[in-house]
């Protein structure tokens, strides 16, 4: 029943949208406080997870929130109050709040943070693609499964991460035959007798398995498999992910003038003012963009050609790696990535429609201008 939600539901959901071992080895993602056991009957989704962010948690009746940001990026030594952190931290688990994040992992999918920032921008769906890829490798598997659990074993495959390709999942392709066996003594079959070759009409099953999900799809595979010794093969491929990775790049449905893009970008992003460097073209269509700090994406939008290159937090001597080749406009951390609250409110919104969903409205950006 939605209204007997728990964390964990919530989580379980999240981490399949954007799994976890795709965060960067820096970064702290997760459930970072509280009990994946607890009840929750309202979640509340904001970028950054402060004590104002928990207090309004605590006036809207919130058991969870879940942030962009992690409130806990660096090690505790303590817990005392001392510092902005703590305090957040206390303050939740005495109101008994549990503390989400959904950070580079969010970044480094295709339907994620970057995707949801080009779609804000204007450029058109058919034309996204990751800027600098995983390159994950792959690999094809095939299963052998009496016809009747064939359903079953392809579930547990995708739900653990097979069957991926591109925008779609639960990708598979099903032959199907007769396979053979034997049984010999001290062997409990499923089917068929010791001692007699027994034939079963089986599926030839294939998915896909990157290589990230290969020991969690092997442990659902064989746990959904009803033989005692499931036959099943592994071949390498050669050709690597591309749905996974760091930033974007999109095009504008047609060329507009660098500088009604820029005053869009503001508008849009609700940002009060840019840093630039000089325009390379009067007019620009193909948009490189990464969420956050992304100067170390500057490389990559030189590569595919951006006309324009926007991201956050970039340093002084970073500008100089755009002269002459593209744009660079630093919009902003928080303005960057501020509606991605939205983004994962509307993603937790499909999968529990009836659950209560709320948008903080707490502003957090540290950073003002005048």
């Amino acid at each position: 029943m939605e209204n007997a939600l728990k964390v964990r539901d919530i989580a379980a959901w999240l981490e399949a949208w954007a799994p976890p071992h795709l965060a960067e080895s820096y970064d702290n993602v997760g459930l970072l406080v509280g009990s994946p056991n607890a009840k929750i009957n309202k979640v509340l989704v904001s970028l950054d997870c402060t004590e104002e962010v928990v207090a309004e948690a605590e006036r809207e009746g919130c058991e969870l929130i879940v942030s962009h940001h992690p409130v806990i990026f660096r090690g505790l030594k303590a817990i005392n109050g001392s510092n902005d952190v703590e305090r957040t931290v206390m303050r939740a688990i005495k109101s008994g709040i549990a503390l989400y994040a959904i950070h580079t992992n969010l970044d480094n999918v295709m339907t994620g943070v970057n995707s949801h920032l080009a779609s804000l921008l204007g450029c058109t769906p058919e034309s996204l693609r990751i800027l600098r890829p995983l390159g994950a490798k792959l690999e094809k598997w095939t299963v052998f499964v009496p016809r009747e659990h064939t359903h079953a074993v392809r579930d547990a495959m995708a739900e653990s991460g097979a069957g991926h390709i591109g925008k779609y999942d639960y990708c598979s392709f099903a032959t199907e035959g007769t396979g053979t066996f034997r049984a010999q003594e001290g062997a409990n079959p499923f089917v068929g007798n010791q001692g007699e070759i027994h034939q079963e009409q089986e599926t030839r099953l294939e998915m896909i398995v990157p290589g990230e999900a290969v020991s969690s799809v092997r442990q659902a595979m064989l746990a959904a498999h009803p033989y005692e010794e499931v036959a099943f093969d592994r071949v390498a491929l050669e050709n690597g992910r591309v749905d996974f990775g760091a930033g974007m790049v999109g095009e504008l449905p047609e060329p507009m003038a660098w500088e009604a893009f820029a005053d869009h970008v503001k508008k849009v992003l609700g940002g009060q003012g840019l840093k630039h460097t000089a325009p390379v073209k009067s007019h620009v269509q193909r948009i490189a963009m990464c969420g956050g700090s992304g100067a170390f994406l500057i490389g990559d939008a030189a590569r595919v050609g951006a006309d324009v290159y926007l991201t956050s937090d970039v340093k002084y001597h970073e500008y100089f790696g755009a002269l002459g080749s593209f744009q660079l406009l630093d919009v902003g951390h928080y303005e960057s990535e501020w509606q991605t609250s939205t983004l994962i409110a509307n993603k937790i919104n499909e999968k529990f429609p009836k659950f209560a969903v709320h948008l903080s409205t707490t502003k957090t950006n540290p950073v003002t201008y005048r």
